[in-house]
């Protein structure tokens, strides 16, 4: 049975969420930045009619859907409700549900990563934060330095004011963290968290200008940042489809867990 979920929905929502927080976290911290009653944002839950237990569901977000499951689900109800959306643009999430809805629905392209996870501090993450030059947290007040340099990045897909504006509401609603190097007064390496909620972050945006590169300064940033979010009771996630960036971040301790897919309309 499917059926909109409301505030009464949120612990048993939560019960099926949180034994997957990392493939969950943007469905964590949604619900818990903006609850159940936002016009941007909808939530529905496939419910088992003998028990009643929350058994998989779909979250939209503005134009984009996202789904979840700890087990079969009705895959055509849920690819209807996104079909009857005329402003549906994306549906993105673990490849293994993505795939079950995408066959009732016709897409003009498809992207998938590698998706990590780090649950503990290892040996080389310490040892990468060890010395240095001193690592500094951004403020709103350093959203145009750290920006300049993802301009300079090649596979970064994001327009000079789309990424400002998001950096700068990340930053304001404490839903992420940056932190950079500087020489001479310029950012030459940063790298961020995004979709932070109360169980789990995402490591995103980890870049270090084309002249300070091979020194180690975008993993020691990286290692940082993992370590504090580590120590503060979170796990850590994040997608790559570079080889070279799975190398390093599985040196840090990051493990796959599984495939992210995004289906485009």
């Amino acid at each position: 049975m499917i059926r909109k979920l409301t505030e009464n929905d949120r612990a048993a929502l939560m019960e099926l969420l949180l034994t997957e927080p990392a493939l969950n976290l943007f469905i964590i911290g949604d619900v818990e930045n903006f609850g159940f009653e936002q016009d941007f944002m909808e939530l529905w839950g496939d419910i088992d009619p003998a028990s009643g237990i929350i058994q998989a569901g779909l979250l939209r977000f503005y134009d984009s859907y996202l789904p979840f499951a700890g087990g079969p689900f009705e895959e055509k109800a849920l690819a209807e409700i996104i079909t009857q959306d005329p402003k549906f643009s994306m549906l993105s999430g673990p490849a293994d549900i993505v795939h079950k809805i995408s066959r009732s629905i016709s897409f003009r392209k498809e992207k998938q990563l590698h998706f990590a996870e780090l649950k503990n501090i290892s040996k080389p993450l310490l040892e990468a934060v060890s010395s240095g030059a001193p690592i500094r947290k951004a403020t709103v007040d350093e959203v145009e330095a750290v920006c300049r340099l993802t301009d300079q990045i090649t596979e970064f897909e994001s327009n000079r004011e789309s990424s400002r504006k998001s950096l700068k509401k990340t930053l304001e609603s404490g839903t992420g963290r940056t932190y950079y190097l500087e020489h001479e007064g310029q950012v030459i390496a940063t790298a961020s968290t995004t979709a932070e909620n109360s169980r789990s972050a995402m490591v995103i945006g980890v870049a270090t200008h084309p002249d300070y590169r091979q020194q180690g300064l975008a993993t020691r940033l990286a290692a940082q940042l993992c370590a504090d979010v580590l120590n503060e009771g979170k796990s850590l996630c994040l997608f790559y489809d570079n080889p070279k960036a799975g190398v390093i971040y599985k040196r840090l301790g990051f493990q796959d867990i599984g495939n992210w897919a995004m289906m485009y309309t």
